[in-house]
């Protein structure tokens, strides 16, 4: 396979790279070319629904938070999609992981990655997780209820004690929808600040000599498009950590401010750089130490979509065309069974046809998927030409993150396939899920 040469870009939402990676270039009859491999032979070579992952894309956008935040640890959030490979490319850019279950460290460890550079945390961890990272050897678990202290500490066996954090809720309200806002009281992740939860779960840790309490975790939610919800976060948490040393006697050594920093679905959203985040981060981060006196903690940040999602490309097969009621209805071979976040909190996404070029008018088209559920709908209100038809295919941006991982067994459908692509070629990361691989989960008679 040969490279595909740059053309000059003509179409409007490849001009945005916040959409579409940065390698995307037209390429010719009316195709889409991503790290030098045209989208449609990618359709061809691998079948639909297919999802591409610009890996060139992806270790840029990792190096970018450790840049904006040399003195940090990054830590990338597994659970927006990690595979062999993207555990890899992590260790090799000097990324730490951030995992939820006993099933994602097990993925780590098959690839080596160093047990002391991850995280694991959760708001129900199971005894197998938590055996798992005790076997392993992970450097934090993060502490999510007052139920979790005396679990963990009755299966340390040690000889040392095993690091921990707790997880606070600051009260803060931040996140594109509310379904994935995670900092505000009243839900299930955290212990709250303000009530008292996060002190008193603090002070049962100390009283455990097999747990030694390294600093706070909060995390305030997803899809946060301003650095100045993370700004007020600092505020807070570090007036409590100068209130816990006030109080109990010890200076917290790090802070984790978890992830959620936006990422652009349709040109103009708004979704800053890496650097504008950090900038607003470290200043109020000085200013609130040196108002509190208190000595600046490590910072660990945990960005997974906004390292993942630019660098996916969703391709999908037009199936049916459907005009009714004034609408026209593209169904595609892919749906809900892969990317449930149109279904869940109503995600938006571009869309574009790829491999043919088109004269016709554009038109407002939704997108639906195969299932059978009205809620099944991929996109609604893109614009794709009027001549539409069965056999196209269809390209979807920003959708490395949080659909393939999120992705389901419904109508036996299979999960699709992940393609690396990179300096003009492409390499199966991984295979599509087949009937053979439901059927041997089908033991009963």
């Amino acid at each position: 396979m040969t490279a595909i040469p740059a053309v000059p870009v003509s179409i409007p939402e490849l001009a945005a790279p916040s959409v579409w990676p940065v390698s995307a270039v037209s390429a010719p009859g009316g195709d889409v070319a991503v790290g030098g491999v045209p989208l449609t032979e990618i359709a061809e070579r691998y079948g639909t629904p297919a999802y591409v992952l610009d890996e060139d894309e992806v270790r840029s956008r990792a190096r970018a938070w450790l840049r904006a935040l040399p003195d940090a640890e990054v830590v990338y959030a597994a659970k927006a999609f990690v595979c062999r490979a993207v555990v890899d490319w992590m260790e090799q850019e000097g990324l730490g992981l951030d995992v939820c279950s006993a099933g994602e460290l097990e993925l780590a460890a098959v690839r080596g990655f160093p047990a002391e550079r991850i995280v694991l945390h959760g708001n129900a961890k199971s005894p197998e997780d938590l055996r798992t990272a005790l076997r392993l050897g992970v450097g934090r678990i993060v502490i999510d209820s007052d139920c979790e202290t005396a679990r963990l500490a009755a299966q340390v066996t040690g000889p040392g004690a095993q690091q921990v954090m707790v997880r606070v809720l600051p009260g803060i309200e931040a996140g594109a929808h509310a379904k994935i806002r995670t900092g505000a009281e009243g839900q299930k992740f955290g212990l709250s600040i303000a009530d008292g939860d996060a002190e008193d779960a603090i002070a049962r840790i100390l009283g455990q000599p097999r747990l030694e309490l390294t600093g706070l975790h909060s995390h305030l939610g997803s899809q946060i498009s301003s650095p100045e919800p993370y700004a007020q976060n600092v505020r807070r948490v570090v007036a409590f950590m100068a209130r816990i040393r006030e109080r109990h006697g010890i200076t917290l050594p790090e802070l984790d401010l978890g992830g959620g920093f936006a990422v652009a679905y349709l040109p103009g959203d708004p979704a800053p750089v890496p650097a504008a985040y950090g900038r607003r981060i470290n200043d109020e981060l000085v200013r609130s130490c040196a108002e509190f006196d208190y000595p600046l903690p490590r910072l660990t940040v945990e960005p997974g979509r906004s390292i993942m999602a630019p660098a996916g490309i969703a391709l999908y097969r037009v199936l049916a065309v459907k005009r009714t009621g004034g609408q026209v209805f593209v169904a595609v071979d892919g749906g809900m069974s892969d990317n449930p976040r149109p279904a869940l909190y109503g995600a938006r996404y571009t869309v574009r046809l790829v491999g043919r070029a088109s004269a016709t008018p554009m038109r407002a088209t939704t997108v639906v998927g195969r299932h059978c559920e009205a809620g099944d709908v991929l996109a609604e209100a893109v614009e794709l030409p009027e001549d539409v038809r069965p056999g196209d295919v269809l390209a979807v941006p920003a959708s490395g993150a949080y659909q393939v991982s999120m992705a389901s067994g419904y109508n036996m459908t299979g999960r699709p396939p992940v393609v690396a692509v990179s300096g003009g070629r492409s390499r199966l990361l991984v295979r599509s899920e087949t009937f053979d691989d439901h059927r041997s989960r089908d033991v009963g008679l």
